[in-house]
């Protein structure tokens, strides 16, 4: 049996018909290209919120542990000037 090329060129539109419906399907099926909906904007919009407010929250402790750390220091300098003193 012996393919035409009439038949070869009907068989590779066939197939790439193919790959490109399978292509656009697969795009339009892709929640990453799903439109964005109000509820999408508004999550996104608390969750952008939430994010500062850990942020400050997490800005606030290290500042509380750094002058911790500053005062633990001052008073380990002042001990060794008292100790540097005595003797």
């Amino acid at each position: 049996m012996r393919i035409t090329q009439s038949v070869k060129s009907r068989i590779c539109a066939a197939l790439i018909a193919g790959c490109l419906s399978s292509f656009a399907f697969a795009q339009a099926s892709d929640p990453a290209v799903a439109p964005v909906t109000h509820a999408d904007k508004k999550a996104a919009k608390e969750q952008s919120k939430a994010d500062k407010k850990a942020s400050v929250a997490q800005a606030k402790a290290d500042r509380k542990k750094t002058d911790a750390q500053a005062d633990a220091d001052k008073a380990n300098a002042d001990a060794n000037v008292k100790d540097a003193k005595k003797q």
